[in-house]
């Protein structure tokens, strides 16, 4: 026994030194492809010296004598932090993942191809003035002097060795095809026709009706097609590959008459994924000719959003309908032939055969329509319909956001910004505006359709040119806000203008409660500073429960004639309506609120479907409010009125998370199940690559319908939310305040890879400085080689 004790310890040492030397070299091996921060370095794609100094968050500040060098250097800069994230983003908006991840890319692929992100940046970088493809080339030239110095080095970041494959050249079609899916991202309104499409099919019109925010007036012919044309849904969808069906945002601005410096204050806090790293880069950039902050989308030059030494500037999403789907209807036996104004018209077709990883080549096939590509390919499985819905949308036509936003980055007052947001076409933004003068503005930018017919609530007959678009909403006549009398001009995806508007926009706002929080803060006093929009942009505050609470616990009482629920409803009653994470009550309500949907919705439709179906949160609360009005529903009539749904739903929510979280309601809290979490691409591969990638779970407060936006999925993890938080006083642009959660950097060995993963929990903002001294930087000094 003694003899096989040693062999079993000297077995147990060879293999704990084996494992150390391996934590060792792997740790080696990670570390190696850090990015040189400091010192000087010999390189041969700029002219003249440049100097990177990365602050004590890691955001570098470039400067650089013109800006040639300039964009040149942001290039290799921001490959040196994320180059990963950047290969990645422009193979997924190409339709060229599977190529490096394998089979399970390939429905993404098809996705994108389908959607031709690439084919319209292609087309936009054809309309380019030659200033702005230079700068789309200056740029290149930095990204691929980085490339092939981290291939030549052997200092690839670790992403590139696990998954087996080198980056290839940049190209300035590149960074246009990041900025088109930044445009997919934010939406365009197809899925509600799709499902309403199917709805009409489903339901009898009086519950069909009740399924539109606003029911269609004088759409008869367009009723009709929907009715005689069937484009299959149910079943055929894949509705995990659509983004989020409200990427909102907040942003406000506050006239100097309503502040303590006396000049105008701008917040800004556009609502994305949150993940591993962030969909920005900060980053300043300095040359004689412009003098600029804020963030990008790795993969883009310049500045979409931050301050020059003379204004500030941030986005929300409008929103608008800029997606159309048409019904066409295909020749009964000719491949690409669809019917139009009782002709056959021949549609293009686009071979877009997909390279997999470790398998076999899979033929692909684009059919585009007069209106736009056919979705149903990649919605639905291969069929022969008797109809398909081709899809007609701004983002695929030519646009100049880069010309924009080079413009944005000069701009010195208002007439010059709102000349340069011209060119800003999709995705359609609520800009928000703060000049050193004092001006405070707001313009909802962008093309937003006008058609012959119809509102974009249902897919239209695609066979007749008396459907479809006939121009955009006027520049001029985009809603259009300076200096107004109250002080203060806010946004947060809600509705812009009124039924005095003379155009369409959207029928399908979000709901109201953040933008309604934010105006009764911003009326409350006027002697703001930059720590009051700061504590704003973090409140908790829920205007949701306000208005429905009240009635539901009392419809909740009038059935609970056991009292089974009555020191529940009592601690309901007496908390003070703020999403803390320390509070049961935010727990119950927004898992009860979930719960109306469910037990109203999910038996009544396929599961794919209930995915699909848009406005879940604005329906159960248009019916809610039918109820408690006394007004009719044939929905509320199935559910036995509603005081029995919500009554029902409540104890079906009380159930569930007693399943979830015990008995004892002392201990639940909020916090336990709303969880912040930014994750890695790579995380999902492994329990280790998910510690190591990913940064801690962290209980927070706030939700989907607060300030503080942190909208979550079923499990309570928080994977949406504001992506970027920024604060500017006009009285002193050389400092602004920003969270670029989990932090600067995308590798892993980096000391800004998660430092601000609980900063933006916790709202600790950091300051930016836009000055010569920069207290605790690291300097790099690029140097032409042969000077």
């Amino acid at each position: 026994m003694g003899k096989v004790r040693k062999i079993t310890l000297w077995g147990l040492s060879i293999l704990s030194i084996i494992i150390v030397i391996a934590v060792i070299f792997a740790n080696a091996y990670i570390s190696k492809s850090r990015p040189l921060e400091a010192g000087e370095q010999q390189v041969s794609f700029i002219d003249d010296e440049v100097v990177v100094a990365r602050d004590k968050n890691g955001v570098p500040h470039i400067h650089a004598a013109s800006d040639e060098d300039l964009y040149r250097a942001q290039g290799y800069v921001q490959a040196q932090d994320r180059l990963f994230q950047m290969d990645l983003a422009r193979r997924q908006a190409s339709g060229r993942l599977a190529e490096v991840i394998g089979e399970k890319a390939v429905d993404t692929d098809k996705l994108f191809r389908t959607f031709s992100l690439r084919s319209a940046a292609e087309a936009s970088y054809d309309g380019y003035g030659e200033h702005a493809k230079k700068v789309l080339g200056w740029y290149a030239e930095g990204v691929n002097a980085f490339i092939e110095e981290a291939k030549s080095s052997k200092k690839l970041s670790y992403e590139f060795a696990l998954l087996g494959y080198e980056p290839e050249e940049w190209t300035p079609v590149d960074s246009l095809t990041i900025g088109k899916y930044m445009a997919y991202d934010l939406g365009g309104r197809w899925q509600p026709q799709a499902f309403r499409h199917w709805a009409i099919h489903a339901f009898p019109e009086e519950k069909m009706k009740d399924l539109f925010l606003t029911y269609p007036e004088n759409a008869e012919s367009i009723m009709t097609a929907n009715k005689e044309h069937t484009v299959e849904v149910a079943g055929r969808f894949l509705p995990e590959l659509s983004p989020p069906e409200f990427n909102g945002s907040n942003n406000w601005v506050v006239s100097g008459k309503k502040t303590a410096s006396g000049k105008p204050l701008l917040a800004d806090d556009p609502h994305l994924g949150l993940s591993t790293p962030s969909i920005w880069y900060q980053m300043h950039l300095q040359s004689p000719k412009q003098n600029v902050e804020g963030v990008i989308f790795a993969g883009i030059p310049g500045i979409i959003l931050g301050n020059n030494e003379d204004i500030a500037w941030g986005v929300t999403n409008v929103g608008p309908d800029v997606q159309d789907l048409y019904i066409e209807v295909p020749h009964p036996s000719e491949k690409g032939l669809f019917r139009y104004d009782g002709q056959w018209e021949k549609a293009e077709i686009r071979n877009e055969a997909i390279q997999v990883k470790g398998g076999e080549e899979i033929p692909f096939e684009v059919i585009v329509t007069r209106h736009g590509p056919i979705i149903s390919d990649v919605m639905y499985k291969k069929e022969n319909p008797g109809a398909s819905f081709s899809m007609q949308w701004t983002a695929l036509e030519p646009t100049l956001e880069l010309e924009a936003i080079m413009e944005m980055n000069t701009s010195s007052d208002w007439n010059s910004f709102e000349k340069a947001l011209e060119k800003f076409h999709t995705p359609a933004q609520n800009f928000v505006f703060a000049s050193t003068d004092g001006t405070i503005a707001y313009k909802a930018n962008g093309r937003i359709p006008i058609r012959k017919q119809g509102d974009a609530q249902l897919a239209v007959p695609g066979d007749s040119s008396e459907y479809g678009w006939k121009g955009y909403v006027p520049y001029d006549e985009l809603p259009t806000i300076v200096n107004p009398e109250e002080g203060f001009i806010a946004t947060a995806n809600n509705e812009v203008a009124d039924e005095n508007y003379p155009y369409h926009i959207t029928k399908f706002w979000a709901q109201p409660y953040r933008f309604e929080r934010i105006v009764e803060v911003l009326r409350e006093k006027d002697d703001f500073t930059v720590e009051d929009m700061m504590k704003l942009q973090m409140d908790q505050k829920n205007l949701y429960a306000a208005e429905f609470l009240d009635a539901m616990i009392d419809s909740v009482q009038k059935k609970d004639q056991s009292g089974e629920f009555r020191d529940t409803l009592n601690m309901l009653q007496q908390w003070d309506q703020v999403d803390s994470q320390d509070s049961s009550a935010p727990l119950i309500f927004h898992k009860w609120m979930k719960q109306l949907q469910l037990d109203m919705f999910r038996d009544e439709m396929p599961a794919d479907v209930y995915q699909l179906m848009p406005g879940k949160n604005q329906i159960t609360d248009e019916l809610l409010r039918k109820g408690y009005n006394g007004e009719e529903s044939v929905w509320l009539e199935e559910k036995a009125g509603i005081d029995q749904w919500v009554y029902d739903s409540f104890a079906n929510t009380m159930k569930n998370i007693a399943n979830d979280f015990g008995d004892n309601q002392d201990k639940w809290t909020w916090g336990d199940y709303h969880q912040l979490t930014f994750p890695h691409p790579l995380a999902s591969a492994s329990p280790l690559f998910e510690k190591l990638l990913n940064p801690k779970k962290q209980p927070i407060g706030g939700s989907n319908i607060t300030v503080q936006a942190a909208a979550f999925k079923d499990d309570g993890s928080v994977n949406h939310g504001a992506s970027w938080r920024f604060v500017a006083d006009l009285a002193d642009l050389s400092k602004t305040y920003h969270i670029v959660g989990p932090g600067q950097s995308g590798h892993m060995k980096s000391k800004w890879f998660h430092d601000q993963a609980e900063d933006w929990a916790l709202g600790n903002y950091h300051e930016t400085l836009m000055t010569e001294n920069l207290p605790d930087s690291r300097v790099l000094i690029l140097q032409p080689k042969g000077k």
